[in-house]
């Protein structure tokens, strides 16, 4: 009689921790100045990138490390490229991490 194959178990193991908060502020951070400069107020652009305005205020506030899925819609809805979101993301944790 064959054995009995258990299911693969979904999402992280336990005890694994993928948040890193300085990166998640340093996103939240570039993606808040862009849709500053931009005019668009946080639930206008939540709307326009198709994200629930609760999640996106997570993004902004850097409780929240969105997917790459999340990144390409709000780069999207402001009309850049996810890289150059990510750059300005970098480049805040960079400054960030040298100055802590």
């Amino acid at each position: 009689m064959p054995a009995v194959s258990e299911k693969p178990t979904r999402g992280r193991p336990k005890g694994a921790t993928t948040f890193d908060a300085i990166s998640a502020a340093a996103f939240g951070d570039a993606v808040r100045n862009a849709r500053m400069a931009a005019g668009i107020s946080q639930e206008a652009l939540a709307l326009m990138a198709d994200l629930e305005r609760s999640y996106f205020g997570k993004i902004e506030r850097g409780m929240s490390q969105p997917t790459l899925f999340a990144i390409l819609k709000i780069a999207h809805a402001l009309g850049c490229r996810a890289g150059a979101l990510v750059q300005c993301a970098e480049d805040i944790a960079q400054a960030t991490r040298t100055s802590t």
